[in-house]
């Protein structure tokens, strides 16, 4: 049997506009935290070093205007 997915969400939010059991609340922001997965931590090194890089470069002005990135990549939009 198909579970409908956005009936199911709608069902659990319903849910838990009613609950006023703090330690269950406590336990479902738990299980959130600990199946919310940082980002960063999911990519790799190089990924990482580009991203610092580009930090680095704002950081020091060095950045293009949105009308000169348009123009590079113009043929590609």
């Amino acid at each position: 049997m198909e579970i409908n997915l956005q009936n199911t969400k709608i069902e659990l939010i319903q849910w838990l506009t009613t609950l006023d059991d703090i330690s269950l609340i406590q336990k479902i922001l738990d299980l959130r935290k600990s199946e919310t997965k940082d980002w960063w931590n999911e990519i790799s090194n190089s990924e990482k070093a580009s991203i610092e890089k580009g930090l680095s470069d704002a950081d020091n002005g060095k950045l293009n205007s949105h009308n000169e990135v348009r123009k590079t990549y113009e043929k590609w939009l």
